[in-house]
């Protein structure tokens, strides 16, 4: 089978339809989420929305989450005077149905039946409030940052990725992520592919994966990412730094595996079941090859 063919058939086993069963859960429970927050914040009229790799067309199957966007209108206070506010107020809001798990800007949320207690539903809650009434910029909460605030866009973020032209090879560079266990923020890593790939949109997707895993091995030291929506007041490069090392190491041995016994060694072998077992399948694949049988590529 020829590279561009099988990863072809890497993606499309990696896709989640409309009609499957996680994409159905996910949008019974998006719906379920809307009505709590809108019940709950009945005086504020809340926009509530999707965001994240859902409508920025990369997510996977192996590693996917829903992220549904609530934010308040600048001069609203009903949902609290500050950001902070908001963000527990929220929380409080979900916790009448759901565990939510917090973290930096958003709240994860799982079962809170005792009888499941702490089943994870792939789903988290961003609540926001907009910074005016273009409904455009929005300033998130930040519970480890000094100033507590992040302004962000996310019509900007899903606009620069859904619209990058490469989204096939971010959906298989995140796979190849979270099959090597790397410590990468998606977004990053979204916005790594996008600026490798800026020249390349007209190569095939093996020409493309090969070309960012050749920069990741050769000059990930010189790799820079900004946000988009916020290039000069949200400081990526610490969140790239933590795992450049990460990146050049698997990145390194990818290609020597590449070479040694094709894409097959990387992602595993494809077939058409669906079912949880196949994603167990293809990790113990991937992960019986860590070794090469012939020597290492040649470093430039």
């Amino acid at each position: 089978m020829k590279s561009n063919e099988y990863l072809a058939k890497v993606l499309a086993s990696q896709t989640l339809g409309d009609d499957s069963v996680e994409m159905k859960a996910l949008q019974e429970h998006r719906a379920d989420v809307e009505a709590l927050l809108r019940h709950h914040f009945d005086d504020c009229s809340p926009s509530i929305r999707y965001g994240g790799s859902k409508i920025k067309g990369t997510m996977i199957r192996e590693s996917f989450d829903l992220d549904i966007i609530c934010y308040f209108l600048q001069d609203d206070t009903g949902a609290g005077e500050t950001l902070e506010d908001i963000y527990n107020n929220t929380r409080a809001a979900l916790q009448e149905k759901y565990l939510a798990e917090a973290k930096t800007s958003a709240l994860r949320l799982k079962d809170a039946d005792p009888k499941q207690l702490g089943v994870d539903f792939h789903i988290d809650v961003v609540p926001g409030r907009f910074t005016d009434d273009t409904k455009s910029d929005a300033f998130l909460y930040q519970s480890d940052s000094d100033k507590q605030r992040l302004k962000t866009n996310l019509d900007i973020h899903i606009d620069y990725v859904r619209d990058s032209g490469v989204t096939d090879a971010i959906r298989l560079i995140k796979l190849w992520k979270v099959r090597n266990g790397i410590i990468l923020k998606h977004f990053v890593l979204d916005l790594a592919v996008i600026k490798l790939l800026t020249a390349k949109k007209k190569l095939d997707i093996t020409a493309q994966l090969e070309h960012v895993l050749l920069e990741f091995r050769d000059n990930i030291a010189e790799l820079t990412v900004e946000d988009p929506a916020n290039p000069e007041g949200n400081d990526l490069s610490g969140a790239l730094d933590g795992a450049k090392e990460s990146l050049k190491a698997v990145a390194r041995r990818t290609l020597a595996l590449i070479e040694s016994s094709g894409w097959e060694a990387v992602f595993g072998p494809v077939d058409e079941k669906k079912a949880p077992e196949k994603t167990e399948a293809l990790r113990r694949a991937a992960a019986a090859v860590v070794t090469p049988t012939r020597p290492w590529l040649r470093e430039a």
